[in-house]
């Protein structure tokens, strides 16, 4: 089908203008749901409550910590997932071997959701960062192997060929001069991937109990204060946004080679 060019979208302020337009149309949509009562009273927060909302959780003192909390076995959780998962990912595609000795545990072990772990990750590290952490990094785990295993697997044979040519021998010498080179782009959108990833278990991880804005949002929703639970729902897409938009920055300049 062909796609018609609307005037508005041909440039960055017609742009910036319809996405306000839809935002907007989506909050008055919201507001109807809430005072037509679509679901269950209270069930539905006020939109135009949320700015209040957000005042009272800053002056509770309640806002900052949560959020400084959740950033401590988000980072952990990242880290641990992103470097496990690039470096059996990579060792797996690079190694026949390693890749034949593992791939049936990878299937067995892969369809079991992070969530699954929760029980374990009480039982082992109590209610704790490490707990939300360990359950993070499971996510994040898979979704950087996958992403290196066939970043690493689809690096063209040529270029091997042409090391070996220009007396670049040896796993090591190869892996650093050929195969992380060749599968930069691959490895870089699955670590971005990763980053919300680990968003997305965090809330859930943190019905463990450890203290974070996931836990503030299950309290809030306890008592009712639905417009509380929406402050931390835009809270983590915006702490979302800015660390999508560092990473975006990183690897921009890290892959200056590669076209735009």
């Amino acid at each position: 089908m062909e796609s018609h060019t609307h005037p508005l979208t041909r440039s960055q302020w017609g742009r910036a203008l319809l996405g306000i337009l839809g935002v907007a149309a989506f909050v008055l949509l919201w507001k109807y749901a809430q005072a037509a009562g679509w679901a269950a009273a209270g069930t539905i927060p006020d939109p135009f409550k949320l700015p209040q909302a957000l005042v009272d959780e800053w002056t509770s003192e309640r806002l900052m910590p949560a959020v400084l909390s959740s950033l401590v076995h988000y980072a952990w959780g990242l880290a641990i997932g992103t470097f496990l998962g690039f470096l059996v990912g990579t060792l797996a595609a690079s190694s026949s071997l390693l890749d034949a000795l593992h791939a049936l545990l990878a299937r067995i072990l892969r369809p079991i959701p992070p969530l699954a772990w929760v029980v374990f990750a009480i039982a082992w590290f109590k209610v704790s960062h490490a707990g939300a952490a360990f359950v993070i990094a499971i996510g994040v785990f898979w979704v950087n192997y996958f992403a290196t295993y066939s970043a690493v697997r689809n690096v063209d044979s040529r270029f091997y060929d042409l090391a070996r040519a220009f007396g670049q021998n040896g796993y090591f010498r190869q892996a650093f001069q050929v195969t992380l080179p060749g599968a930069a782009t691959g490895i870089f959108s699955g670590i971005r991937t990763g980053i919300g990833q680990a968003w997305m278990t965090l809330i859930a991880a943190e019905l463990l109990g450890v203290p974070g804005m996931g836990q503030e949002m299950n309290s809030a929703a306890g008592v009712g204060a639905y417009e509380v639970v929406v402050v931390y729902m835009l809270i983590i897409s915006l702490v979302y946004t800015l660390s999508d938009t560092l990473f975006g920055l990183i690897e921009k300049r890290v892959l200056t080679w590669r076209p735009s």
